[in-house]
Parts: C-alpha cells; structure tokens; sequence
C-alpha cells in the first residue's frame, strides 16, 4: 500500500472528508483539509450518502472556518513541532478510507456504465494520455469524481504523477490550446474575466494581476463544455523527504523581491521557488532567503527561472537536518498573513 499523497482524500471514522496535502506526514496521522461533512440535505453525493461542503472556497478565511468547525473535533488537530504551527491532520486510527486518485482514474476508463461527467473526466484523459504519450496509469482525478459524490456542475480536477510525465503534459496542453478545432481550450474572454474578478474579490490582486497569473495557468481550461483542472504530483518513488527532516520556526513577515533561479517544484503543493538576488523591501533583513513556497495553489506555475517576482509572507527558519544547514524562505498560505500574502510576477 502506498504512502499518502498530495490531494489523496480521506474518510473519517465519523464520515468527514478530508483533502490530504503535500507528500509528507508523520507516522500516527495525515496532514489534511477538511472540505466535506455529512449533510442529510447537502448538494454532493447520491440518494442516502449526502455532504455538504464545509470549504467554500480555496482562501485562508475558509480554512480558518473549518479549523473552527474542528475545535469541537478536536481529536483532528494537530499542534506541529516540525511545522511550528497549529493544523488539522487526521490519525492513522481515525481513518476508515483512503480515496486514491490513479484507482479511480482506472475504474473510469474502464467502466461500462459511466455517467456524463464520469464519461468526459475518462475521455479527457484518454485524450491527453493519446497526445502525450502518456499512460492512463499516471493519470488520477480528484475531488468529488474521486468520492463519487460530484453533481453535474462538478468540474474534472486531473491529477499526473511523475515529474516528467508532469512537464510532458504540460507542454502538450500548451500545444492543444493553440490548435484550431482542438476538443480542449482555455477559458474565453467571458469565462477569464469571471475568473479573474472572482480572484480580485479573493485575493490581494488587481485585475490586471489576475490576468497575467491566468495566462500562466497551463492546467486550466475547458473540455466539452465542463472546466477541468490538471496537479502534478509526485511519483512515491521520487518523494525523499520524511516528516522532521526540515524544521520551520517563524520570524515575522516580510516582502521581497527575488529572481527565480528554479522553478521545477512550482507546480507542486507547496509551490516551491528557489531564489536568488533577494532584496527585502520590509521585514527582518535576513541574507539568506533561499526559496519561497505557497501552499496557496493560485501562486504555483506562476514564474519561471530568470524571472523576476514580489513576494510577501511569513518568513521562517529553515532547519535541514539532513544538509545541517539553516536558511531562510518567504512562506504563502500561512494563517498569520490571514490571506494577504501573495506572489506576483514582475513582468
């Protein structure tokens, strides 16, 4: 059985859903959101099976309102010592079952009877699988198609393993969008502009800054009429990292200005940037700023190596134990900054 990954889910005891993040864990729990509840009347789900979902939206204020929800649950937070923080993670004994992506991908594609979006979310896959020479087996779809609880205004949320499966898919997409005729597409004028209002209403952007992170969005876009989004994840063989390698300890905010010198991680959860040339432009006058990580996924895929970004967020130590080394990173989605933070590129 394999380990738990980046946008697994998982199911309680009590029947919560839980999105798993990131790839590492400590040994006695998972590292999760809670983003569906039971719900006798709730919009997800079929006949008796019904949720409702308790996170609205991908923000830092809705999180903090499932944290409240979970203080009389209180068995699924998590005061970390690696993280420095206090999170919601789910015990290993409180967990009744694990929704892997890559096995619903594969009951999909070869189910008999499929629904409409069950059908597109298999269709567009085999797509992109046929274009990219990719297999089916690294492809996974998350969210509510995993649960069996999705609705026919659900969106496909793809999932690719692997790295280099990742980057070929990407670079296929990018090639589809521009065909003409192509079953895939990004968003029209009319669908960008709701999307990037809807980002302006959210986050510490302006429209034109909504914009340009959408043009920057490769996994986004449309198939037969339905929004999908696509996640790299990585394979379980090319996580290296256990729970307690690296220790995060804070030490304010900070903004900054940087230039990416890698961005192979920036599509991952956490987005990470690597660094260089850091100039801070207020906070703790720190020199060795070394990357700066998101677990906000609107900041991931959105810079590329030589360019240039503005970053503000909780500053924290970096204690690797396995280099013994310290440094520093700007990290984005903490819930000091209360949604505030960002990254932007400097076009």
């Amino acid at each position: 059985m394999r380990r738990y990954l980046d946008r697994d889910f998982v199911q309680t005891t009590d029947e919560y859903l839980f999105c798993v993040i990131g790839n590492v864990h400590p040994k006695d729990r998972v590292i999760a959101y809670l983003k569906y509840i039971p719900a006798p009347a709730g919009k997800w789900g079929k006949k008796n099976r019904r949720f409702e979902r308790i996170l609205r939206y991908y923000t830092m204020a809705d999180l903090i309102v499932t944290f409240d929800f979970l203080e009389s649950h209180p068995e699924y937070l998590f005061d970390s010592p690696v993280l420095g923080i206090r999170m919601s993670a789910v015990p290993i004994d409180r967990i009744s079952m694990h929704f892997r992506p890559e096995e619903k991908m594969a009951q999909l594609v070869h189910m008999k009877r499929p629904d409409v979006l069950q059908k597109k979310a298999a269709d567009l896959a085999n797509l992109i699988s046929s274009r990219s020479r990719v297999s089916t087996e690294y492809f996974g779809v998350t969210g509510s198609l995993l649960l069996d609880i999705h609705q026919d205004f659900s969106d496909i949320d793809l999932i690719v393993y692997g790295m280099k499966n990742s980057q070929v898919v990407k670079n296929t997409l990018l090639q589809m969008y521009g065909e003409k005729g192509s079953p895939i597409r990004r968003f029209n004028a009319e669908e960008a502009k709701k999307w990037c209002l809807d980002k302006t209403r959210k986050f510490p952007l302006t429209y034109e800054e909504a914009a340009t992170i959408l043009k920057r969005k490769w996994g986004r876009g449309m198939y037969a009429g339905t929004m999908f989004s696509t996640h790299p994840v990585k394979l379980e063989a090319e996580v290296s990292e256990e729970y307690g390698d690296l220790l995060f300890r804070p030490e304010g905010s900070v903004t900054a200005q940087a230039t990416v010198s890698d961005a192979s991680e920036s599509d991952l959860l956490p987005a990470v940037y690597k660094v260089e040339d850091v100039k801070i432009l207020d906070g703790p006058g720190v020199e060795d700023i070394c990357e700066v990580a998101s677990y906000e996924g609107l900041y991931g895929g959105i810079a590329d190596e030589d360019e240039k970004i503005l970053a503000y967020g909780k500053l924290e130590k970096v204690i690797d134990r396995r280099a013994k080394r310290e440094y520093h990173r700007i990290l984005i989605g903490s819930r000091e900054a209360r949604g505030e933070d960002y990254i932007k590129p400097l076009c």
